[in-house]
């Protein structure tokens, strides 16, 4: 199955941009000497900050510390996922992007040329069809009239009817048995393991295609008319549809209004399209599956606020709190997220058509929770603070999850609300969070990333300047004795049998020590954020060190920012930021690198070292400001700025683990 983008595909594709243009079509430039700026498209600033470099084909921001090459600005810009960028600036450069099989017999999650997509599209077609002019519609056509349904809607969400009967779209589209073969892949049809038989997997059922984010119809939903059971069937598992990461809806919502910002999640099929029919076109479904953190990490890429509706019951309530903690991870600053439950026996299908768009808009304004509200509220009634014990079983339940929060704003909030309650201050909530038993359910992988749309990384670091960073000798694998009669360590140092040799080759004298290279902690840093993405969010502020002119240290600054912005981005997701530039070799060296650090001392580490080089910076701006002052005068910025330096003690907004 195909599925791979080629290395050697991608390697051509970056040689053929000029980065200048690709970042000039969505960022309006101004030529700086040899390089270009502009101001930032990741932060507000007055000044321009944001500087392109066509020598080195990569982009900086020495405001934010934003960076990387053609694709990773494409991937922040656009908000895209790395095999989405390459396709997109594939098409700008008028070039197709070849596919070539996974390694490990791995299947690629969506593939583009996979020939499920006309096949699923011809199915669709047939529902439609059949929705239309099938003897046995009138059920079908009748119950969507009687849920309020226009000719319009259903046009835009593509209903169809699959009609009753086994083998309605098998004789449909089932040509040969190759055909069929593909269809069964599809999960068109059902092939019964005993007889060998084949059969349409929907029949009597009201269809809803379900489509991607580029509107390719991936599988369908089908709400049953008769008494079969299940009421709603779902395609099962297929080389183009993963239930667990697709969201009904969400093309749909996009398409009507690019500008969205709020979507509103909902449990079905009928929910999402009744409040299209009243007006209400940001509705999205999970499909059968709670809202998992890649769920969130898909909708926050289109909008800033998500809007959770839930049954009031207590199966309701509980799908919500399982929201809420997929959403806490995705929480950064500026993010939000809101909780509405509705009445008892009631669904956002029955009630927007029961009380109509207006009253159900103003349901939403006056009672839907915020989410730090219906956080608090929902432990305050699992854990009574009104005891001591409550308190103490309250911040235990709490700490763990505030401290998921990337947002150092809202996560600060979020203590300062649990002291409120507890009387804990944030520094004994952290070391509450720090203490808790981690939770089992976290993958170590990025759930949303297409590994394998992801080139194989294999370049030749051959030609890559070392700096003062030297890689350690990889451990090579064990090979058994194909010999027979030579022994494994016959003509080594220690062979007693071997004749010659040096004097320290004899069995009571070590060799001379050759002195180890030492790491510097600018690198060592890098290496251990690439390992421990999740580091990022413990620092403050990296952008005070950001003007650094030292290739190292951009670079860190660079990756803390992508990572602060995106949570959830592995360390393949990082390094392919840097791909096909110097940077993204050394990242790659440093992420196969032995590690060797002891992991308490981790974090110690990488803060020491982000200490160092915010007051390094320090030093260096302080010395700078008071040379030009001594030769000119300094503007009302630069004194205010110089001030503040002189006064400060300590290095100026030194990041440090506890958000301090």
């Amino acid at each position: 199955m195909a599925g791979l983008i080629p290395q050697s595909f991608i390697d051509d594709l970056i040689n053929r941009l000029d980065i200048v243009d690709v970042v000039s079509s969505r960022v309006q430039l101004k030529k700086a000497g040899k390089n270009y700026s502009a101001c930032c498209p990741f932060h507000k600033e007055k000044t321009p900050s944001f500087t392109v470099s066509p020598d080195k084909q990569f982009y900086y921001c020495f405001g934010c510390g934003a960076g990387g090459n053609a694709l990773g600005f494409v991937m922040d810009h656009d908000n895209l996922d790395f095999p989405q960028a390459v396709e997109e600036l594939a098409r700008a450069a008028g070039m197709e992007v070849p596919r070539e099989e996974g390694r490990r017999g791995q299947k690629p999650r969506q593939p583009t040329d996979s020939p499920l997509y006309p096949l699923l599209d011809a199915a669709a077609e047939f529902y439609r069809q059949a929705l239309r002019s099938h003897p046995t519609r009138k059920a079908a056509v009748d119950y969507l009239k009687g849920r309020g349904l226009s000719g319009e809607i259903a046009r835009d969400f593509g209903l169809g009817f699959a009609p009753p009967g086994w083998d309605n779209l098998l004789k449909h589209l089932g040509a040969d048995t190759l055909q069929q073969k593909v269809m069964i892949d599809a999960g068109l049809l059902i092939e019964n393991a005993e007889s060998g038989k084949r059969y349409d997997r929907f029949r009597d059922r009201v269809m809803f295609p379900i489509r991607d984010s580029r509107g390719r119809i991936i599988a369908f939903g089908g709400r049953v008319l008769g008494d079969d059971k299940p009421k709603y069937l779902n395609s099962p598992e297929t080389p183009v549809f993963h239930k667990g990461q697709e969201l009904y809806g969400l093309y749909e919502a996009r398409k009507h209004n690019r500008n969205l910002d709020e979507i509103i999640v909902v449990e079905g099929y009928m929910d999402v399209i009744a409040l299209a029919q009243q007006g209400l076109r940001n509705a999205v479904a999970t499909l059968g599956t709670a809202t998992s953190e890649e769920h969130l990490k898909r909708l926050f890429r289109v909008v800033p606020s998500v809007l959770f509706c839930f049954d009031g019951d207590q199966a309701g309530r509980k799908a919500a709190w399982r929201a809420l903690e997929s959403t806490l991870s995705a929480l950064q600053d500026g993010r939000r997220a809101r909780f509405l439950f509705l009445p008892e026996g009631e669904d956002p299908d029955s009630l927007v058509r029961a009380e109509g768009t207006d009253a159900f808009m103003a349901r939403i304004n006056q009672h839907a929770q915020p989410l730090a509200d219906y956080f608090f509220e929902q432990l305050s009634a699992e854990a009574d603070p009104r005891s001591l014990e409550g308190k103490a079983h309250m911040a235990t339940l709490a700490a763990p999850l505030i401290e998921k929060i990337p947002g150092a704003n809202l996560r600060q909030l979020m203590r300062n609300r649990l002291k409120e309650i507890t009387g804990l201050d944030p520094q004994q909530v952290e070391q509450l969070a720090q203490h808790a038993p981690a939770a089992s359910s976290v993958p170590d992988y990025d759930p949303g990333f297409d590994y394998d749309a992801m080139a194989s990384y294999t370049p030749d670091y051959g030609d890559m300047p070392q700096h003062d960073y030297a890689p350690q000798q990889q451990e090579q694998p064990w090979k058994p004795n194909k010999g027979g009669s030579k022994k494994p360590w016959s003509d080594k140092p220690w062979d007693k049998n071997r004749k010659g040799g040096k004097p320290w080759q004899q069995r009571d004298e070590a060799p001379p020590r050759t002195p180890a290279p030492v790491e510097p902690p600018t690198l060592a840093a890098l290496r251990t954020l690439l390992h421990h993405p999740l580091l990022a969010g413990k620092v403050e502020d990296a952008s005070h060190f950001a003007d650094e002119e030292h290739l190292y240290s951009q670079l860190l600054v660079a990756l803390i920012e992508a990572a602060q912005k995106n949570p959830g981005l592995s360390s393949m997701q990082l390094i392919a930021r840097w791909h096909g530039t110097e940077q993204g070799r050394l990242l790659r060296a440093l992420a196969e690198k032995e590690w060797l650090i002891v992991a308490d001392n981790l974090e110690q580490q990488f803060f020491d070292t982000i200490t160092s080089l915010s007051a390094r910076q320090r030093e260096r701006s302080l010395e700078h400001l008071l040379r030009k002052a001594r030769q000119s005068e300094l503007s009302s910025e630069e004194k205010s700025q110089l001030l503040a330096l002189l006064s400060r003690n300590v290095p100026a907004q030194t990041p440090t683990s506890s958000g301090a």
